[in-house]
């Protein structure tokens, strides 16, 4: 297999993670990998962490315009999405991750992202609020 690179930029809208879901599938349907796990488990962080961008940009942020991209890699040893969005810095600290209880209705999302990624980070560098989600294979 030789790697398999995708990247996109989309509206930091609601509406973009459809579109996010959709070229996620087309992506990994290239990609011939036959692990159902590995990608329910690759495309519910991803989605989670989209999602997550999109929350924070509109509740935060305020300024109509945002973009954010992502770039999926697949190589023979691990599946990566960088997401890059340009808003403000998010005030995460991914090792204080913890799930919501069950009668919260929101705040699952990045603890599903990090039980379903061997690894999850975070970073604001220049402006951007860069995420990194890695699945070993």
């Amino acid at each position: 297999m030789t790697d398999h690179h995708l990247t996109f930029d989309v509206p930091a809208v609601a509406a973009s993670l459809d579109e996010v879901q959709d070229r996620f599938g087309a992506w990994w349907d290239s990609l011939g990998i036959d692990d159902v796990r590995l990608r329910f488990s690759f495309e519910t962080a991803l989605a989670e962490v989209a999602a997550n961008i999109v929350e924070h940009t509109r509740r935060r942020d305020q300024v109509a315009g945002r973009r954010y991209a992502v770039e999926l890699c697949a190589t023979e040893d691990e599946l990566v999405a960088v997401l890059t969005d340009n808003g403000m810095p998010a005030d995460v600290d991914l090792s204080a991750v913890t799930m919501a209880d069950a009668d919260e209705e929101s705040g699952r999302g990045l603890a599903l992202a990090i039980a379903a990624l061997d690894r999850l980070e975070h970073e604001h560098t220049g402006g951007h609020n860069i995420w990194t989600l890695a699945c070993s294979r």
